[in-house]
């Protein structure tokens, strides 16, 4: 197939079952694909779903292969009466179908191995239209198979996940064209909300070629840059320096999207180890940084110091500034960041103390107030912050980020006094450069 390269590739995808279009199976598989071919730089032009009905799905398909240049129809090809995909597609195309007898011969095999005769229903999984392009199915009993017509590719894949997945990796990616000069350019931001960050881009000149697309994943934001050939190399970093100089320090990462493995790579390179007392957070930051592989190389461990006891006793958190200023203070998280790093042998000790509801705020302290403190050999800082999340989990899930956040504007010499816009500030102490 032969194209302008400074068009984007039009590619839909059709879905195909009852159970599907009644909403009885969500339909990831469409929501996972969707989402690889952002990563090249591609996107759906128009997703459907049709019912296991013979002329509806002939006609879903004729009408989708007219707009587009590529068509991933999922689902209907298993054993069963109202499995029609392959039916279909042979009507669409004027032809019958053929039996293809190296996969039927793979379905015996695969039985055989199983001690299984099998089921004569099976076999309808090895006719395929007249000419098709077959798929092979390495993990189930479903092959996939290529057709065109009106000059677009009509991809057929089964409707089991891991079965698409595997399919899609292996053997369609590969086909897209190459000559299509596209690409995806990720920035993620913490602090700034989606909207302030729509509204400051959407004042920059954006470069033909190029398109903007925002998610909204809590705590973060992803800001995507789509692009296709008419959009040269030098134009696209130039916009992205844009980008990146508006964004600024709440800049957490780019591409990967990956706070806790960007956090890992900066603490390996400082040769740095880091240490965790928590407490509203009851255990969250240190779940995030443990997830990633190779994180004992820097991460020492936590301290989930919820009781006052734990405070006093394993942290050494004093007693009278517990009793004077309460657990959730600048005074007693700073000493909980500090005690940890001693007692743990680490270089920077972090820590969080805080009110995350329902119950257990006060005027003076509401809930959704918390208190966090970064230590190092030379110097503290903390701050105390006011969410306005609403419920307990997203005010935990707040300050596991802002704690993370934190560490991060050490490690790269910002300032520890951000401007949060999910945030108020009601105190800080100590210096804001460590």
């Amino acid at each position: 197939m032969t194209m302008n390269n400074n068009r984007l590739l039009k590619i839909e995808m059709l879905s195909t079952g009852d159970e599907v279009l009644q909403g009885d199976i969500a339909d990831t598989n469409a929501a996972w694909l969707g989402q690889k071919l952002g990563d090249l730089g591609l996107k759906f032009q128009s997703r459907h779903t049709v019912a296991d009905d013979l002329d509806d799905l002939v006609s879903s398909m004729r009408e989708c292969a007219k707009r587009s240049d590529w068509v991933f129809v999922n689902g209907g090809l298993g054993p069963t009466s109202d499995d029609c995909s392959a039916q279909a597609a042979a009507r669409l195309l004027g032809v019958e179908l053929e039996l293809y007898q190296p996969w039927l011969e793979q379905l015996q095999q695969w039985y055989a191995r199983k001690n299984l005769v099998m089921p004569q229903s099976n076999a309808k999984q090895a006719m395929l239209p007249k000419g098709a392009e077959f798929v092979d199915n390495p993990v189930g009993t479903a092959c996939g198979f290529i057709i065109e017509y009106e000059g677009a590719k009509l991809i057929f894949t089964p409707g089991v996940p891991s079965e698409m997945k595997k399919m899609a990796l292996e053997q369609w990616f590969p086909r897209l064209p190459v000559s299509f000069d596209t690409g995806v350019k990720r920035f993620y931001s913490f602090g700034l909300s989606e909207s302030w960050l729509n509204d400051k881009i959407d004042k920059l000149t954006l470069p033909l070629g190029a398109r903007i697309g925002y998610r909204s994943a809590r705590p973060s934001i992803e800001i995507k840059i789509f692009y296709d050939g008419r959009c040269g190399v030098d134009t696209r970093l130039s916009f992205e320096a844009q980008v990146r100089e508006l964004i600024g320090s709440f800049l957490f990462c780019e591409d990967q999207g990956n706070w806790a493995q960007s956090l890992q790579d900066e603490m390996l390179v400082r040769k740095l180890k880091l240490s965790l007392a928590e407490s509203c957070t009851g255990g969250m930051i240190a779940d995030q940084l443990v997830a990633q592989a190779g994180s004992s190389a820097y991460f020492v461990g936590g301290i989930v110091a919820y009781s006052n006891s734990v405070k006093s006793q394993i942290l050494k958190v004093s007693d009278k500034d517990l009793a004077q200023y309460g657990a959730v203070s600048l005074s007693v998280v700073e000493q909980m960041a500090q005690g940890v790093r001693q007692v743990l042998g680490s270089d920077i000790g972090i820590a969080t103390s805080g009110v995350a509801g329902p119950d257990g705020g006060s005027e003076s302290k509401p809930v959704g107030t918390v208190c966090f403190a970064i230590s190092t050999a030379n110097a503290s800082f903390s701050q105390t912050l006011k969410f306005s999340s609403p419920g307990r989990h997203p005010i935990r899930v707040m300050a596991t980020a802002v704690a993370m956040d934190m560490l991060r504007r050490y490690l790269n010499g910002l300032s520890l006094s951000a401007d949060y816009q999910l945030a108020s500030r009601i105190e800080q102490q100590g210096s804001e450069f460590l």
